[in-house]
């Protein structure tokens, strides 16, 4: 009997120990130390410090303009995301409300002879009540529907509402005057970069908020978040909103970028170039589609200096002399190829790339692996799902 119960005990015991080698073993969430955290705090405001200060360091008020067009650009790009990477509704009319934001704000300043900030406000306003109008249109359709009823908007307003010369100035366009503090490129910039910040820590709080959520969960389902009891409708409708405050505000930087606002620059191309921020940047990663948004800005001018330093003059070297001319189609056709390469190599775009020093930034280990993962960004909206 004993030599029984001692054989079944023996039978038990590997059995036992298997039991316990397949049960998960729940590793400890990594913590940096305190000297981890002090260099992530020091990286993140030393990139914070290197941005707000590159309108004194480039070198001239051309480098400066284009520090401006970035920052505008980037401010576009967050209002392409929340429409595209959290509502998952694409865009293809978004120059209407960068247009309409331009049109009024250079309107309310120069003709109503109001104050700057007033003419600001006002092209956030303006871009508000356009999306509502597109909003209100779209609210029951999605996918390519939705796409050609924004394509349409957009092309409606770039061939007729933008050439009405009552509102307009037509051909001529209307001057848009900054204050006589921001005349300069150089201090302009700084508007420019505080109404980014602003834009951007605006949107870190939404998706934090139930709003935020809730807009996610439609993009996921919106069977299952109406089940939840989420207003659908509303939220769309929000999203389309904040989109349209975002790319107005944006729009009235840009007519005081200009000085003078005219139509041909809200069209189709732009549209489309806006499209291509927010994929390759990364939808639904605000920071991937921030340098998306500046990438595009200055893609013209960093091919300008690739064909002068790396073809023009190795070529003089060797005795051939060329052009310093560069085909301005080159800018969207390398677009196009970026956003192939980023849809085949990196869902994500550049959030998906950035994902490992953003996870350091948040506290995990440096991991290269997360660049694997289009969901590997730590925190905040999935990366990489439209």
């Amino acid at each position: 009997m004993a030599t029984t119960e001692s054989a079944q005990s023996t039978t038990e015991l590997p059995v036992q120990q298997a039991e316990q080698d397949a049960q998960p073993v729940a590793q400890e969430r990594f913590r940096p130390s305190a000297a981890g955290w002090a260099a992530r705090y020091a990286f993140a405001a030393a990139l914070v410090v290197f941005i707000f200060l590159l309108p004194v360091i480039v070198p001239d008020e051309s480098a400066a303009n284009l520090v401006v067009t970035a920052a505008i650009f980037s401010c576009v790009a967050l209002s392409m995301n929340v429409l595209t990477g959290y509502l998952g509704q694409l865009s293809l009319g978004h120059q209407a409300f960068f247009g309409i934001g331009a049109f009024v704000a250079a309107t309310v300043v120069t003709t109503h002879q109001m104050p700057f900030i007033f003419g600001v406000l006002a092209g956030g306003l303006s871009g508000a009540v356009a999306a509502i109008i597109l909003g209100g249109v779209a609210l029951r359709i999605r996918g390519l529907y939705l796409a050609i009823v924004t394509l349409a908007y957009g092309l409606l307003a770039e061939n007729s509402l933008f050439l009405i010369r009552g509102l307009t100035g037509g051909g001529a366009g209307l001057p848009a005057d900054r204050p006589a503090m921001f005349q300069t490129n150089a201090r302009f910039a700084y508007i420019c970069l505080a109404l980014l910040a602003l834009l951007f820590a605006f949107d870190w709080r939404l998706m934090k908020s139930k709003a935020g959520r809730a807009i996610l969960a439609i993009r996921d389902d919106e069977k299952v978040a109406a089940s939840f009891g989420i207003n659908i409708t509303g939220y769309k409708l929000l999203a389309f909103v904040l989109s349209g405050i975002y790319a107005g505000l944006a729009g009235s930087l840009f007519a005081f970028q200009l000085g003078n606002v005219v139509a041909s620059p809200f069209n189709l191309t732009l549209a489309l170039t806006f499209v291509l921020m927010a994929v390759v940047g990364g939808l639904g990663n605000r920071v991937g589609v921030v340098i998306g948004g500046a990438f595009f800005a200055t893609i013209e001018t960093i091919l300008e200096l690739v064909h002068e330093y790396l073809i023009i003059l190795p070529a003089s070297w060797v005795g051939i002399e060329l052009g310093h001319g560069l085909d301005p189609t080159l800018a969207p056709v390398i677009g196009a190829a970026l956003l192939v390469i980023t849809l085949i190599q990196f869902p994500g775009g550049i959030g998906q790339q950035i994902a490992p020093i953003q996870n350091w930034v948040k506290g995990d280990r440096f991991d290269l692996h997360a660049q694997k993962d289009a969901s590997a960004v730590k925190g905040g909206a999935s990366v990489g799902r439209p």
